[in-house]
């Protein structure tokens, strides 16, 4: 099993990571600043670790390719709907560059507080962690070159598609609250595009207005 940053990232060159610049990112956003003190030895093991209230951050592989499907640019503004701990919306935050943006919605009031102070260690500027119903999307802030939803929905938020620029991408896990298939998206003048299939996960489940109808802590 890997045990440092550079060990993960070479074992991820292997099949999944082919972006230089996520791969630049990921060296330069340490996973262990997103992590609960007591799974730092665990940073950068190829697996999921729990980081309160019934979530998780994701495992590497998975934020590999996710990212690899949304295909970010620098300059891109991108919303993110589950913040997490903040390691993803980190990641992208590197990658779009001080012209680009990175939005991410969280609806836990302390990981909002956990997500701010972990993207701070890292001095990116870039990112702004909200607190909200990710599932109604920030129309303030759109439209959007990229959307990424970091939890299982249903199906895509009828918000999210509408504040997506056309020609615009989003990634998702789609399913019900047991299995999960990440799909890309397009949008086009006709609305969301089916573009690729990444295979099935199991993520926590999306909720609010258009996502599951349940609570997780």
């Amino acid at each position: 099993m890997p045990s440092s940053n550079f060990e993960l990232i070479e074992k991820l060159k292997v099949d999944v990571l082919r972006s230089e610049e996520l791969e630049k990112a990921m060296k330069e956003v340490p996973r262990e600043f997103f992590v609960p003190h007591e799974y730092e030895d665990e940073a950068y093991e190829d697996y999921p670790l729990p980081i309160g209230y019934g979530q998780t951050i994701s495992q590497p592989w998975t934020v590999v390719v996710m990212t690899e499907l949304l295909e970010v640019e620098s300059g891109h503004k991108v919303l993110e709907i589950g913040a997490g701990s903040g390691w993803q919306a980190a990641l992208l935050g590197h990658i779009v560059g001080p012209k680009g943006k990175v939005y991410t919605v969280e609806t836990n009031e302390e990981l909002v507080k956990t997500a701010r102070e972990n993207v701070q260690k890292t001095g990116l500027k870039n990112v702004e962690i909200i607190q909200g119903d990710g599932t109604e999307g920030l129309a303030e802030k759109a439209p959007f070159d990229r959307i990424i939803i970091t939890a299982a929905a249903p199906k895509i938020p009828q918000p999210l598609e509408n504040q997506l620029k056309e020609g615009g991408k989003l990634v998702a896990p789609v399913g019900d609250l047991f299995t999960q298939e990440m799909i890309l998206y397009e949008k086009t003048r006709m609305g969301l595009k089916k573009i690729r299939k990444m295979g099935y996960y199991k993520f926590v489940p999306l909720v609010g207005k258009y996502g599951f109808r349940c609570r997780i802590w």
